[in-house]
């Protein structure tokens, strides 16, 4: 007589590096959906944003209250983020390094574009690389650590000059010198013209302005702030780069730029450059 055995089959277990604790990332819920408002909520509003009852959210409350990751006040009965939460917040922006953040980006950028990408960030003498993935493409385009972008006629030293505002002016002021006053526009209308153009899109173009048959696509890295620490420049030759505002090498720029600003406390509206 022949007999079936069931044999039932443990899946294996998780590693300790993938091994969570659910409470804590249903409770993180709570957190994210406060810094995302940005303001105090009442707990039905903070609830629903976080994706639960108010009953589930409330004991939640209670112990990140103890500990400080939250505080509600006695009057409005609104909660907001505690003392821990913006200890934890000062912290986190005092160790972030825009360079080191923004570095993993520019090479996969590299990758995803098929052009020479550079993170240039102000220096004294105007925008300076000090980091650069080279192109996957057969064409290169001679870059190296150090070099320093004019203000006039980069997308680098455009965006800067953007979100600078004023403080960029005596660099613009002695490139326009060197190369004759006649031939630029005085500071007042290169703010009125091409800065105005960059800080509506966001972005910043040169197409050949220094060197012929090269152009470039930069985009801003923003701190907590709003104010600009470096930019991600895409390079490559004009045939092939595109420039567009709305094409799809400006939607990867834009992307990364807003990734690393996110990283760094950035929020889309604390964006807006001051000129």
């Amino acid at each position: 007589m022949l007999s079936a055995h069931r044999r039932t089959v443990t899946p294996p277990a998780p590693s300790p590096a993938q091994r969570g604790i659910q409470s804590i990332e249903v409770g993180g819920q709570l957190l994210r959906a406060l810094a995302h408002a940005g303001r105090p909520l009442p707990l039905k509003d903070l609830a629903a944003a976080a994706g639960m009852a108010a009953a589930k959210a409330h004991p939640y409350l209670v112990s990140f209250g103890k500990i400080g990751l939250v505080e509600q006040d006695r009057a409005s009965g609104r909660y907001g983020l505690g003392p821990l939460a913006l200890q934890l917040g000062l912290m986190s922006l005092q160790q972030a390094d825009p360079v080191r953040i923004a570095t993993p980006l520019i090479e996969d950028l590299a990758s995803a574009s098929g052009h020479t990408v550079a993170i240039a960030v102000w220096g004294t003498h105007g925008p300076t690389i000090v980091r650069l993935a080279e192109s996957p493409a057969a064409v290169h385009i001679n870059m190296r650590h150090g070099t320093v972008f004019s203000i006039t006629g980069t997308a680098s030293g455009q965006l800067f000059a953007a979100w600078l505002g004023d403080a960029a002016k005596p660099l613009y002021e002695a490139e326009r010198r060197a190369a004759g006053a006649r031939s630029l526009p005085s500071w007042a209308q290169f703010v009125a013209g091409t800065l105005a153009e960059v800080r509506a899109q966001g972005l910043a173009r040169a197409d050949g302005g220094v060197v012929a048959g090269v152009s470039a696509l930069a985009a801003p890295v923003l701190d907590h702030r709003g104010q600009i620490m470096l930019a991600l420049t895409a390079i490559g030759p004009s045939a092939a780069l595109d420039t567009r505002w709305d094409g799809p090498l400006a939607a990867l720029l834009r992307q990364a730029g807003q990734a690393a600003s996110a990283r760094l406390g950035w929020q889309p509206a604390t964006s807006a450059p001051t000129s």
